[in-house]
């Protein structure tokens, strides 16, 4: 069998470095299509629905499991002074269930640490090893942590908490006490980022685009006064990535495996 150095040895740096982000590159396209159950890992109740919600109905059309954790209580998403936090929170609760009918989410579970105020640690990142380990998905849709000038620290450290959740809980000594109540370490296969300036893997969502802008009304507190703007731009911005593909309207993620978040100097062109 040749091996990937005599492939290059042999070859000029431009070229030695188009083969060897093609070999890294090959498994990510086909990930939604070999992933039975997707995990998706989000800092607010609207996020994934807005980024990736067309994806969401696909996927559910055919078939998948679709499981959302929530990592906020989104009690800060709102201009109006008079409605307070912890109305909100219930409030943006029953839209997401709403909208996750809409897109044929099955489970939704919400983990309410404060809007805002989420930083990463060891006990956040333990609690999300528990889920993937206990739900065992294919692969983790999340936020890209590394989205250029992103200021909201609850996307900047759910993308990152689960990247590092989705990395160690294949190691049976992270969280060592999921061992001891019997739960098994799991390797995830993949992990799909919305939100990058650096996307691999497009879909097509047209066929699915009235059911994505659909569920994302049914998070009235966040759009009902200024959805005619933001339907559109959500609708511009869709077409500009179709057109990418030749399509109508699509979604773009960056799809990697946890292995090529680990000192792999070539994940970033992947």
């Amino acid at each position: 069998m040749t091996s990937l150095e005599d492939i290059i040895k042999n070859l000029d740096e431009n070229k030695a470095r188009e083969v060897i982000i093609n070999f890294f590159s090959s498994e990510p396209k086909i990930a939604f299509r070999e992933s039975k159950r997707i995990l998706c890992i989000q800092p607010h109740a609207d996020d994934t629905d807005v980024a990736a919600g067309g994806t969401i109905a696909k996927l559910a059309k055919e078939g998948k499991e679709i499981i959302y954790v929530t990592m906020t209580d989104d009690r800060l998403g709102t201009f109006n002074p008079e409605l307070w936090p912890e109305k909100l929170a219930k409030i943006r609760y029953l839209e997401q269930k709403e909208a996750a009918k809409i897109l044929g989410v099955k489970k939704l579970i919400w983990l309410n640490y404060r809007d805002s105020e989420l930083l990463p640690n060891l006990e956040i990142r333990n609690r999300l090893i528990h889920i993937i380990r206990r739900l065992r998905p294919d692969i983790i849709m999340t936020v890209d942590p590394w989205l250029t000038y992103e200021a909201h620290p609850d996307h900047r450290y759910t993308g990152i908490l689960a990247c590092e959740a989705a990395l160690f809980s294949a190691f049976p000594h992270a969280c060592p006490e999921d061992l001891r109540e019997g739960i098994k370490p799991h390797s995830v296969r993949f992990i799909a980022f919305y939100w990058s300036r650096k996307p691999n893997v497009y879909i097509d969502i047209t066929d699915y685009m009235d059911i994505k802008l659909r569920a994302i009304q049914a998070h009235k507190s966040q759009f009902s006064d200024n959805w005619e703007t933001f339907e559109q731009i959500l609708r511009a911005y869709s077409c500009f990535l179709g057109k990418r593909i030749g399509v109508k309207y699509a979604e773009a993620f960056k799809i990697v495996k946890p292995s090529h978040l680990h000192c792999n100097v070539f994940t970033e062109d992947l």
